[in-house]
């Protein structure tokens, strides 16, 4: 069944820990560091179960209305239709929003779709996916997880030379009814928002560290769960024409800390096993599912980071230089790059035991590449097209309630394409896209989202067809003529 807004709203009022810096978070919704994030998040789920939208965002199943996120496709269309979802709910919040509602989903979808493997690895652990993906998707509910150690901190002894206990999320103790976990992992974007937060490894695990393999599921709100927030963009903007973007679309990282948090059996998916910790995800179409949705999410991005580097160029009436239709003409080219490869990876879909299909994983594997390597230069061709016009507006748009002042932004900053009023939020958008503190936590995102780009072309050299180029190399010289022939 499809949740509300307002459902999605009350859920987060469900007594999770969260910490901004020593300040406990008693309701996020409330609170004016994440109140607006909270509410872009409801928004999602009102658009979701609009019911003029319903054939678009879901699908019928025992008489239910599930979430397209949570579909098992078996055919190309049911792709196709999956991605118009996906597309639908990346444009409502301009691709900004990287851990939205379908991003895990798709982690446990492509998990459901294979669970007999967990049940492999251990009896009933599979059994126990199934159950929760069921759950998961007949509530709707709102995913994160966090399936990376924290950097640089695994080391037991640290500079002063004192022991400690290692960081990492691990389990310290198991009995009949489950296992109890203490420790950190990163980084649980968008999990303030959320119900649950799903626990794994999408990095490999020393033999030597099996505790550390743990997959599971924690609701948000379990004793000794808490979510260390880092610093808030959302909580300093005064007026939200003075940074749009930090105002409603900051979808907040946080660190999971637990202590001593019991995790019942029937929540665990995979235990002692750290050679499959990662690999569940490989062997089962897990992470192509997930990662398809971040291609889509930047697919999104692109078309507003298109539409703004024109808008700007109308606005500074270099919108007709030659060499300006170059620029604004290579970023429309790669917007419709990574269309194309949105589209391919559905047109060649691949076919997986049971009946089901997933997105071509080498061309999904590609995007995430290409999303990597170009977004650097993206941001930087809109910042050279922007030049120092952000920096020419006022601080805030507050001087509106000066009537002399406005009467003097009125008449000096607007210009004959565009007044002054329309400048401001122009060139602010911009600001916040390519300059601020949100602008800096989307580069740095951009680069790691999917993992370190040597794991993701890692993952590329795993999914390429070497024999075929082989062949294709060892054909060419066997039809060489060798000497004497």
């Amino acid at each position: 069944m499809l949740a509300t807004g307002g459902e999605r709203l009350e859920r987060m009022r469900d007594g999770r820990v969260v910490y901004v810096g020593a300040e406990r978070v008693d309701d996020v919704t409330t609170h004016p560091a994440f109140r607006n994030g909270a509410r872009t998040i409801a928004a999602l789920y009102d658009l979701k179960a609009d019911p003029a939208k319903r054939d678009l965002f879901s699908y019928e199943e025992d008489g239910e209305r599930i979430g397209l996120q949570w579909l098992r496709c078996r055919t190309r269309d049911d792709l196709a239709h999956r991605m118009r979802a996906m597309k639908a709910i990346a444009d409502a919040t301009y691709g900004l929003i990287g851990r939205s509602p379908d991003h895990v989903a798709g982690l446990i979808t492509g998990l459901a779709m294979r669970p007999e493997l967990l049940n492999e690895l251990h009896a009933g652990f599979g059994d126990n996916l199934i159950r929760f993906y069921d759950r998961a998707r007949n509530n709707d509910l709102y995913l994160s997880f966090a399936v990376t150690p924290p950097s640089g901190i695994r080391d037991r002894e640290i500079y002063t030379g004192v022991v400690r206990d290692d960081p990492t999320l691990q389990v310290v103790a198991e009995d009949d009814a489950g296992v109890i976990v203490s420790g950190m992992k990163m980084l649980a974007t968008g999990a303030i928002f959320g119900d649950e937060v799903y626990i794994g490894n999408l990095t490999a695990i020393d033999d030597k560290r099996q505790n550390e393999s743990i997959t599971a599921a924690i609701p948000n709100n379990a004793p000794g769960v808490s979510f260390w927030a880092r610093e808030p963009y959302e909580r300093h903007v005064r007026e939200e024409a003075d940074y749009p973007l930090s105002y409603r679309f900051d979808e907040n990282d946080a660190v999971l800390v637990c202590y001593r948090v019991k995790i019942p059996w029937e929540r665990v998916f995979l235990h002692n096993n750290g050679a499959w910790s990662r690999r569940i995800y490989i062997e089962t179409p897990a992470n192509v599912y997930q990662n398809q949705q971040s291609n889509i999410r930047f697919w999104a991005k692109m078309g507003l980071v298109a539409g703004l580097a024109s808008r700007m160029c109308e606005a500074n009436g270099v919108d007709k230089v030659p060499a300006v239709r170059e620029t604004l003409g290579r970023l429309a080219a790669l917007e419709a790059t990574i269309a194309g490869l949105v589209a391919g990876q559905i047109e060649a879909c691949e076919n997986w035991p049971d009946g089901f299909v997933t997105p071509n994983r080498r061309m999904v594997y590609a995007a995430l590449n290409w999303c990597q390597e170009h977004h650097t230069e993206i941001i930087d061709t809109l910042r050279t097209l922007a030049g120092a016009a952000p920096l020419q507006m006022p601080a805030s748009i507050d001087l509106f309630a000066d009537p002399q002042l406005k009467d003097r932004f009125e008449r000096w900053w607007g210009t004959a394409s565009m007044p002054a009023m329309a400048r401001y939020k122009l060139y602010k958008l911009v600001w916040d896209l390519i300059g601020s503190e949100f602008a800096g936590r989307h580069m740095l995102y951009e680069k790691f989202y999917a993992g370190n780009s040597i794991i993701v072309r890692n993952q590329s050299d795993r999914e390429a067809p070497w024999d075929k180029f082989h062949g294709i190399v060892d054909g060419l010289l066997g039809a060489v003529p060798s000497p004497g022939r």
